[in-house]
C-alpha cells in the first residue's frame, strides 16, 4: 500500500449515512490529491496520514483509494483556525475560531482538550459557552481516539461512532477489557473482527471469554449452514478447529456456561444437542403451534364436501384424480395439511381447487409464499392476490412482524405454495400470527433443495407421521409430453436424465471448464440477441471457479454489454461494476420499494449514483430507483446459483455442470435446477458430472428436532 499525508482541503461529498466520502488533500510533496474513502470525511483542516492505492477512475480522474487514515493534529495557526472554523466543533464558527487562534496560537488545540473554561477569556464568549465548546470538542475527540484505537488495531474506523454511541468516553476501556462484548453490543461486528481486536491487544487464546465467544460462533456457523442445533461433541470438536485450542480448554468453557444456563439443550437417545436460544424457541414454539392448529380446526358447519368438490369440477371443466379430491377433503377437514409433488403432477389444479371449496365453505383465505417471484406466480395462477409471508406478516425494517400473537392475521385459512423454502424462524412467526382454529395449507416439492436458512420443515411434517398429507405421484398426460417433466421424474428416482441433441433437454459435452464457460457466454449471447435479455437464464451449483457464477457474470457482461464512453456505470463494494443495460437481481425484500427478492430486471438509467432498474413482472411498469447506498440490494444475474433461482420459473435454462462442481453435486439440486424451466434445458459439462449429481441422493444432514418434537411419543 501506498501512504500519503496531507491537509483536508476540502469535502466534495459525504453520504447521509457516513459510510461513504470523497474529498481532497493538499500534500507537501504531491499536491492536491482527490481521495475516496468509505467511512466517515475526516474534518475540514484536518491534517491526515492515510494509506490505500491510487486508480485512475474513467471519469474523475486519479484518485487515491484510502482503506485507512490516522488523524495529526494540525501543526500551523493556519491549519487549526481553518479546523475550528469548518464547523467541526459545536459551537465554534469562522469569527469565534479567528479570535480563539488569534488568543491562544499554537496552544489552542491544548487548551481546547485540558482547560476549555479558558476559553472566556475570548471577547464573546461567556463561561457556559466555553464548557459546551469544550464538551463539543471532547465529543469528537473521543471519535478520533476510537477511530485510531480501531485502525490500529486492524479494524475499519467505520464502526468508531457505534462504539461512542453505546459507550461513550469508556468506550476503548471497555474493549480492551473484553473485545467479545462487541459482538452482541455492536451490530455490524461479528467474531472475526472481534477476535482480531483481542489478538492484537494480546489477550490469551484460551480465556474463558475467547472461548465463551467461539461456542457462541460455532452455533451461528451451523445456522448458516442450515442446522438449527448441534450435537455436544460435535460443538465442541468445531470450536477447538476454529479457535486453535486446546479441546479440554473448550469443555471447561461449555460445561460452566451449561451449569449458568447460558445455553439451550435438548436431549435425544443418549446424545445432547446445543442450540442457540432464537431457534429453540422457533423450533419447540413451531411444534407447540402446529399441533394446537392441527388438533383445534374451526368447524365449517354443514358442508357437504363432496357436492362442493363435483360442482368446482363442473365450473372448472376438470376431473380430479382420487389424491387430487383427497387433497380438497383435507384442506377442509384438517387445521393443518401439507401437499407435495413434482412437477407436472397438479399442484396448482390443487391449490385453485383447495381456494374456490375453501371460499365456498365461507372461509376468508390468504395465499402466501416465500419470494416476491413465487407470490406471483401462485397470484397469476390462483386468480387472486397473494404475497410474500413477509408481507404477509407486515415485516418492517427493524426486523419486527407487525402481524404476530398480539395482534393476529384475519383469516380462516391460509396456503403457502413453495413451502420447501420456509425455514423454521419464519415458520413461527407464521405460526404465531395465526388464529387458533385457522388451517394452514403447506405446498411444496420436498424433492427440491431446502430452505436456505436453518431447518427442513416441510420434510419434517411429511415424515413426522403425524401431520396430514398428501403426496401427489401422477403425472397428467399433458405434462407428459414435456421432456423436461420425464427427466425431472427420472432424476428424482435416481435415472439418468435422456439428452437428445436439439431438443427440449439436451447436453452438450465439454471436458476443459474455461471451454465449458466460454461455450456458455456465446450460447447467451447468440440466443438474447434474437431473443431478448429475458428469454434464457444461466445456472450454475457454485459461485467460484471458472464455470462458477461470479466468472460467468464477469464473462457474460463483457461480451453482452461491455463497457462504452455512451454506457454510465458505477462500481459496488467488492469491484462489481453495474452498467447501464445490464440483467441485474434484487438480492433481499424491499417493501418500501415493492421489489422482492429474485426478482429480475434491466438497469435503464444511471445518473451520478443513481440506478433505475425496469422490472417486466411489476404490474405497474414504474421503474425502481436505488439512491447511493442502495444498489448493494443489487447483484449481476446473466449467471445465478440454482440455490437463488429457487421459487422462480424462467422459460430457458442452460446448467453448467462440471467437475470443479463436485463439492456441490447432488441429486436435489439437480432436480431444483431442471424444473426452474419451462420450455428447454441446456446442461454444459461433463456425463461424469451429470451421473455424480443424479447418483448422490445423500443430501447433506440437516440437524434439527421438529420432527421428534411433532411425533407424540418424542424422546425429548
Amino acid at each position: 500500500m501506498d501512504k500519503i499525508e496531507g491537509t483536508v482541503e476540502n469535502i466534495i461529498f459525504q453520504s447521509d449515512d457516513k459510510q461513504f466520502c470523497v474529498f481532497r488533500l493538499q500534500c507537501a510533496s504531491l499536491g492536491l490529491v482527490t481521495a475516496v474513502y468509505r467511512g466517515p470525511s475526516p474534518f475540514l483542516g484536518e491534517t491526515v496520514q492515510a494509506y490505500g492505492n491510487w486508480n485512475q477512475h474513467a471519469r474523475f480522474g486519479r484518485q487515491f483509494n484510502i482503506f485507512g487514515y490516522q488523524s495529526v493534529k494540525p501543526g500551523s495557526v493556519e491549519g487549526i483556525e481553518r479546523f475550528l472554523a469548518s464547523g467541526a466543533v459545536k459551537g465554534i464558527g469562522k469569527a469565534t475560531a479567528s479570535r480563539i487562534v488569534a488568543h491562544f496560537g499554537k496552544d489552542t488545540l491544548e487548551i481546547l482538550g485540558r482547560s476549555p473554561e479558558r476559553l472566556a477569556e475570548v471577547s464573546g464568549i461567556g463561561a457556559k459557552k466555553a464548557k459546551s465548546i469544550g464538551e463539543a470538542y471532547n465529543a469528537i475527540s473521543d471519535l478520533r481516539e476510537i477511530m485510531l484505537f480501531l485502525e490500529e488495531h486492524g479494524v475499519s474506523g467505520n464502526f468508531a461512532a457505534k462504539l461512542q454511541l453505546a459507550y461513550g468516553d469508556t468506550a476503548i476501556t471497555r474493549i480492551k477489557a473484553n473485545p467479545y462484548r462487541l459482538i452482541e453490543d455492536i451490530e455490524g461486528i461479528g467474531f472475526k473482527t472481534a477476535d482480531r481486536i483481542a489478538s492484537s491487544l494480546g489477550l490469551d487464546l484460551s480465556s474463558e471469554e475467547r472461548v465463551r465467544a467461539g461456542i457462541g460462533y460455532a452455533l451461528m456457523q451451523a445456522a448458516a449452514g442450515g442446522h438449527t442445533c448441534v450435537p455436544e461433541e460435535e460443538l465442541l470438536r468445531y470450536t477447538g478447529q476454529i479457535l486453535q485450542v486446546d479441546l479440554m480448554d473448550v469443555e471447561t468453557v461449555f460445561h460452566k456456561m451449561i451449569e449458568n444456563d447460558l445455553l439451550r439443550t435438548e436431549d435425544l437417545g443418549g446424545q445432547r444437542f446445543i442450540y442457540p436460544e432464537y431457534l429453540y424457541r422457533s423450533e419447540a414454539g413451531t411444534a407447540r403451534m402446529f399441533k394446537a392448529l392441527r388438533d383445534h380446526p374451526d368447524s365449517l358447519g354443514r358442508v357437504n364436501v363432496e357436492k362442493i368438490i363435483r360442482e368446482w369440477e363442473e365450473e372448472a371443466g376438470i376431473e380430479l384424480a382420487d389424491a387430487q379430491k383427497e387433497a380438497v377433503r383435507s384442506s377442509l377437514k384438517f387445521g393443518v395439511f401439507a401437499l407435495t409433488g413434482g412437477p407436472g403432477t397438479g399442484k396448482t389444479t390443487i391449490i385453485k381447487g383447495i381456494l374456490s371449496v375453501l371460499k365456498w365453505a365461507g372461509c376468508t383465505v390468504l395465499l402466501a409464499a416465500p419470494t416476491g417471484r413465487a407470490a406471483r406466480r401462485l397470484e397469476t395462477a390462483a386468480g387472486e392476490k397473494a404475497q410474500t409471508v413477509h408481507r404477509l406478516l407486515e415485516y418492517t425494517v427493524t426486523g419486527e412482524f407487525g402481524k404476530n400473537a398480539d395482534d393476529l392475521l384475519e383469516a380462516q385459512a391460509v396456503i403457502v405454495d413453495e413451502a420447501s423454502m420456509l425455514d423454521i424462524s419464519l415458520v413461527y412467526h407464521l405460526l404465531d400470527a395465526l388464529p387458533l382454529g385457522c388451517r394452514l395449507i403447506l405446498v411444496g416439492d420436498v424433492d427440491q433443495l431446502p430452505s436456505v436458512g436453518p431447518g427442513s420443515v416441510l420434510k419434517d411434517i411429511i415424515q413426522c407421521g403425524t401431520m396430514p398429507v398428501v403426496r401427489l405421484h401422477e403425472v397428467f398426460r399433458q405434462a407428459e409430453v414435456s421432456p423436461i417433466v420425464r427427466n425431472a421424474h427420472r432424476i428424482n428416482r435416481g435415472l439418468l436424465p435422456e439428452c437428445i441433441p436439439d431438443s427440449d433437454f439436451s447436453m452438450t459435452e465439454f471436458a476443459d471448464e474455461e471451454a465449458a464457460a466460454a461455450y456458455i457466454t456465446n450460447l447467451y449471447a447468440d440466443e438474447t440477441e434474437t431473443e431478448g435479455w429475458q428469454s434464457l437464464q444461466i445456472l450454475s451449483p457454485m459461485h467460484k471457479g471458472a464455470c462458477g457464477v461470479q466468472n460467468l457474470n464477469t464473462l457474460l457482461q463483457a461480451r453482452v454489454n461491455p463497457p462504452s464512453s455512451l454506457k454510465e456505470e458505477i462500481r459496488q463494494p467488492g469491484g462489481m461494476v453495474l452498467r447501464l443495460g445490464d440483467k441485474v437481481m434484487q438480492i433481499r425484500n424491499n417493501y418500501e420499494k415493492d421489489v422482492y427478492n429474485g426478482d429480475i430486471g434491466q438497469i435503464v438509467n444511471i445518473t451520478g449514483k443513481t440506478v433505475k432498474v425496469w422490472y417486466p413482472e411489476r404490474q405497474d411498469g414504474e421503474y425502481v430507483t436505488y439512491e447511493e447506498g442502495e444498489t448493494d440490494e443489487l447483484q449481476l444475474a446473466y449467471a445465478l446459483s440454482v440455490h437463488k433461482s429457487q421459487g422462480s420459473e424462467y422459460s430457458r435454462v442452460v446448467l453448467a455442470l462440471v467437475p470443479g462442481h463436485y463439492i456441490m453435486l447432488q441429486r436435489n439440486l439437480l432436480y431444483t435446477a431442471v424444473t426452474r424451466a419451462r420450455e428447454k434445458v441446456v446442461l454444459v459439462g461433463t456425463k461424469a458430472a451429470l451421473q455424480t449429481a443424479v447418483a448422490n441422493d445423500r443430501t447433506r444432514r440437516r440437524y434439527s428436532l421438529l420432527k421428534e418434537r411433532l411425533q407424540e411419543n418424542g424422546e425429548l
